[in-house]
């Protein structure tokens, strides 16, 4: 089961379907289909279903860094190289919602020019990394997150002041529970989240992935000193409903942001499990660990053809993948149908023909 460094060794078995896992995606997407048109019909334009609002588009590059052990010098990782990417900030409800509502934030990245065979055979040669500035999902498993699904649902119909009321009885909440030592029910964790500098946040894929011969989670971290001094800066009121997007343009006019990528490695599939990704893997068990920095120099963050271009025509998806980097888990299953039916009905609704770069020269300045 493991390697002599005591790695999981990626093989078919380290997923478990579940009997009914069809029925529940099914029904899951058909959910996010109806919350997708309900917002379509609020703005009327089409919007992805969850991460609809960005904050910044920039691009960059990724370096892999040089002489990794073999344990890390995986897939993507597995020689030094520099990859140009296109990156997206971005808020995670499927809705525009004022930047002053608590929600959790987003950071994907597009890793252009990624060599190798795909986890679907779909022409493309990119590799995407979604990740999330929390390091689990609560709803840890489609199941899960079918259950979750009518509170999720009734977010579209919420004004932001509702939203805003909610979080704040979410976080009260969440402090008394964490002073008893009890657990976070999954609504409570997930509707209290801080509201805090976006560049300044550790994103988490939350879920597991293929990680060449082994099993892991991917996160981005702020490595340069200016992105680290912003971890924790509360986000003023009187900032406005835009904040971020004017915060993180007003940044990179002025200057460049590092991250690291890290990869924390799989040692235990009990205390590590892959099907359930409300599960914290301990750091005890297997560190987070440097496998390639992200380079983020000065720009013109938000520009209009930019931002269409990022917003309408992109598609972020776990499943623009390498074969190295399949994702797992039931939650990554199922975003193999979710994602596809999004973005088709985005792409439909605004007229647009959906676009995967070959070249960092398609994204507009």
């Amino acid at each position: 089961m493991t390697t002599a460094r005591s790695y999981v060794r990626y093989h078919s078995d380290v997923e478990q379907f579940l009997p009914d896992e069809e029925e529940l995606v099914r029904q899951v997407v058909e959910a996010m289909g109806k919350a997708n048109q309900q917002v379509a019909d609020k703005h009327r334009h089409g919007l992805r279903d969850a991460h609809a609002k960005s904050h910044g588009v920039l691009v960059g590059e990724l370096r892999v860094q040089p002489d990794l052990p073999a344990h890390l010098a995986q897939g993507l990782f597995a020689e030094p190289a520099t990859y140009p990417v296109v990156v997206r900030f971005s808020s995670a409800p499927g809705d525009l919602r004022s930047d002053q509502v608590p929600v959790q934030r987003g950071m994907a990245i597009k890793v252009i020019g990624a060599p190798g065979p795909r986890a679907l055979d779909d022409g493309f040669t990119t590799q995407d990394f979604l990740l999330v500035n929390h390091p689990t999902l609560p709803f840890g498993s489609i199941a899960e997150y079918a259950k979750l699904q009518g509170l999720l649902e009734k977010q579209p119909r919420q004004s932001d002041q509702q939203l805003q009321l909610t979080g704040l009885a979410a976080r009260t909440a969440a402090k008394a529970l964490s002073r008893a030592g009890r657990p976070l029910p999954p609504a409570v964790e997930t509707l209290a989240a801080a509201n805090d500098h976006i560049l300044g946040e550790t994103f988490h894929s939350m879920a597991a992935l293929r990680y060449g011969d082994h099993v892991a989670k991917i996160s981005a971290s702020p490595r340069s000193a200016n992105v680290k001094a912003l971890t924790g800066r509360h986000i003023e009121r009187k900032a406005g409903e835009s904040a971020l997007r004017d915060l993180v343009v007003d940044f990179f006019a002025r200057g460049d942001a590092q991250y690291e990528i890290r990869a924390q490695l799989c040692t235990d599939v009990e205390r590590m499990p892959v099907e359930d990704a409300s599960v914290l893997w301990p750091e005890e068990l297997s560190p987070h660990e440097i496998v390639a920095v992200l380079d983020l120099p000065a720009q013109d963050a938000y520009s209009d053809a930019r931002r269409r271009y990022a917003d309408d025509v992109l598609s972020f998806s776990p499943w623009h993948a390498l074969e190295a980097h399949r994702p797992l888990g039931s939650i990554m299953r199922s975003r193999r149908a979710a994602y596809p039916a999004s973005s088709d009905f985005r792409h439909r609704l605004n007229g647009v023909e959906p676009q995967e770069p070959t070249d960092i020269k398609e994204i507009p300045a």
